[in-house]
């Protein structure tokens, strides 16, 4: 007798480590903050671009630095099996829109103000607020030299925080100075790194002379004391660049925008120059940034299009979510249509696309069921209302309503109503 084979189990296939969903439990958040956000930029004259999540290696190497992080240990890069491309998925936004507007030449009839959204990816070890895959939304303003577009963003930057409910963030401000200004800098921190060799860990040894001021980001305790006695770069400035960074704080100051200047605010890519700012929260114990940005007037040349200053930040939006109070409230159905009886399935549906004609947010049951088991579904669905069709209402063209949640979306007990079709939306909207 032939033995009987037993299926092998099936292994589930789970997300890729640092790599999220996000269920429909968790969406409310998402969409109130991208409505939020892109509703503020269109406030202030920006337009919405999008670049490709995948970009040629070289683009990330010469723009970020290939003495960074980002380039020597974070990047997802590999080679393309059918042409032998070297790609790499984006760790950032600026490089790819800035690649973007070269090739399209965007800023030939002036500068440009942009913002965008989309999902970055760096191979970092997952932490809370930070992952493999996370999003950001990104501003970027090209053609623009002066301060009071520098000032512009930030000011935007407050009124999103009020328009999200934040408000226990601080911003941070400091100026890298030009290519010049820098290079001064740079030599004066080697040498007083140089004399405190004993105190820096392996990383800041390895970064000395090749990137020196990204030592002054270390959280190595050591590296934190050589720091407080590290020299300034706001003493290095010169006329212009001294002047140019005054500009700013006077007009942020004019706006009623609080700050303060931080010398050690330092950015991880090469590209930025001047302006650099930081918005960081203490709400979960140490500093933590949730948006930096600055000044880039060079990237544009390094990407072989014309000089052409610009100015953007970064805001990661896993992090922004994290101090976002619960939204579920905040888009709730307005009707569940419960339904049994073959007439009463038919005038469901038309009344339940009557009332999305009307705008209003509506789910209509499906797969049958007692009104019982509908009516528990419809008030899991969180809507305000349930919309009660049989047979005999569907031949009078009536409607039973039943509320089954406040405005507030608090759970009620209401007086269920017996209305006629053709009022429906208007007794939802007024209810």
């Amino acid at each position: 007798m032939e033995k009987l084979q037993t299926a092998k189990p099936v292994t589930a296939i789970q997300a890729v480590r640092g790599m999220n969903d996000v269920l429909p439990a968790d969406s409310p958040k998402w969409e109130f903050f991208e409505e939020t956000v892109t509703r503020v930029a269109r406030q202030y004259g920006y337009r919405n671009m999008r670049a490709p999540v995948v970009e040629h290696t070289p683009l990330f190497v010469r723009s970020i630095g290939e003495v960074t992080d980002i380039v020597e240990k974070e990047m997802y890069s590999f080679e393309d099996k059918l042409n032998g491309e070297k790609l790499t998925l984006r760790p950032e936004l600026t490089a790819g829109l800035v690649r973007a507007a070269v090739e399209a030449n965007l800023t030939y009839n002036g500068p440009v103000r942009i913002y965008t959204l989309g999902e970055v990816f760096r191979h970092e070890r997952p932490q809370k607020g930070r992952y493999r895959q996370f999003n950001q939304f990104d501003v970027e303003c090209f053609g623009f030299d002066g301060p009071d577009v520098d000032a512009e963003i930030m000011i935007m930057t407050a009124r999103i925080w009020r328009a999200l409910g934040i408000d226990d963030v601080r911003l941070e401000i400091n100026s890298l100075g030009n290519a010049d200004e820098r290079a001064a800098y740079r030599a004066k921190l080697i040498a007083h790194y140089e004399a405190h060799l004993d105190a820096l860990d392996d990383e800041a040894k390895r970064r000395l002379h090749s990137n020196p001021m990204r030592i002054l980001d270390s959280k190595v305790a050591s590296v934190i004391e050589v720091n407080k006695t590290a020299p300034n770069l706001l003493d290095s400035l010169e006329a212009e660049s001294r002047t140019h960074f005054e500009e700013l704080q006077r007009l942020l100051t004019g706006a009623g925008v609080a700050f303060v200047v931080n010398p050690r605010i330092v950015r991880g890519m090469d590209y930025y120059n001047r302006t650099a700012f930081e918005f960081v929260t203490e709400r979960f114990g140490s500093p933590l940034t949730v948006c930096g940005g600055g000044r880039y007037d060079g990237l544009f040349e390094q990407l072989g299009g014309k000089p052409t200053p610009a100015i953007g930040f970064g805001m990661g939006v896993e992090r922004v979510l994290m101090m976002l109070a619960d939204r579920s409230h905040l888009a709730p159905l307005d009707a569940y249509v419960v339904h049994a009886g073959d007439a009463a399935r038919t005038a469901a549906g038309r009344l339940a696309e009557s009332l999305r004609d009307s705008s209003l947010a509506v789910a209509q049951h499906a797969g049958g069921g007692s009104f019982k088991s509908q009516m528990k579904k419809a008030d899991a669905s969180g809507a305000r209302f349930a919309l009660i069709l049989g047979d005999n209402e569907a031949t009078a063209g009536t409607v039973a309503v039943k509320p089954l949640r406040n405005a507030a979306g608090e759970p009620i007990q209401g007086e269920q109503a017996i209305i006629s079709s053709s009022t429906v939306a208007a007794y939802l909207r007024q209810s």
